[in-house]
């Protein structure tokens, strides 16, 4: 476990060297080193099925504690759907 972890912290840090403002350009926010990422490691098609399984999700069996973390998992694959917050709240119910 202990040589997956220094692989990713290694990938992480290449990851962030390339992406990371040189001198005298802004800072990142928070969401667009995220953006950046979902860009480089989720292709498009892979984001439509997260969506529609995001549009799909219904609790059925399983507790709420665990419908809740998949619903906030997969809800960042459909931020128009959830971007304010009585709509999430609707999607959730």
């Amino acid at each position: 476990m202990h040589l997956v972890t220094h692989q990713f912290e290694k990938e992480a840090e290449f990851y962030w060297g390339t992406i990371k403002p040189r001198a005298g350009e802004p800072t990142l926010t928070w969401e667009q080193p995220n953006t950046l990422m979902d860009a480089q490691y989720y292709p498009l098609d892979i984001k439509r099925a997260k969506e529609q399984e995001f549009l799909r999700l219904e609790q059925g069996q399983i507790c709420v504690m665990e419908y809740a973390t998949k619903f906030n998992q997969l809800s960042r694959f459909a931020p128009n759907q959830v971007v304010v917050e009585e709509i999430r709240i609707d999607y959730f119910e």
